[in-house]
């Protein structure tokens, strides 16, 4: 027999994040090169932990909350785009070498997670939480 715990799943996983053009992200250095020694990288909790848990069921609260009052569940993209921010802030542990107007903590993962104009890194994100595999013992040593 084995115990099936031995297949449990970490807390965090990290996402080195891609641009655009699915190249690999990195801080600039002093003369405005991307630096290979400071990858862009977010930790996110993972599907097997506590916080993705509370995080999830936020979000799903929200939604009974809008079909109770209004009586639907549509939303605008805005809301939308807004919803799927908080989500994801509250799913992030940390950022590594990321910077947005000087902000810091869940103010900075908003930001980013809610600018259009980056959002292939919240798409980053979101596929990366929805694949448990991302939180294995061995992706993590990737």
């Amino acid at each position: 027999m084995t115990d099936i715990r031995k297949f449990a799943v970490e807390e965090t996983g990290l996402i080195h994040l891609r641009d655009g053009d699915d190249e690999l992200m990195c801080a600039d250095d002093a003369q405005g090169q991307p630096d290979k020694s400071r990858p862009m990288q977010i930790v996110v909790y993972g599907p097997g932990s506590k916080t993705f848990a509370k995080a999830q069921a936020a979000q799903n609260n929200k939604v009974m909350e809008r079909l109770k009052r209004k009586g639907k569940t549509e939303q605008t993209a805005a809301e939308r785009a807004a919803e799927t921010a908080e989500f994801l802030a509250a799913c992030t542990k940390s950022f590594e070498n990321i910077e947005y107007d000087k902000l810091e903590g869940e103010a900075l993962f908003k930001a980013v997670y809610a600018d259009t104009s980056i959002g292939f890194i919240a798409d980053q994100v979101n596929k990366h939480l929805g694949d448990w595999g991302n939180f294995t013992t061995r992706a993590n040593k990737s």
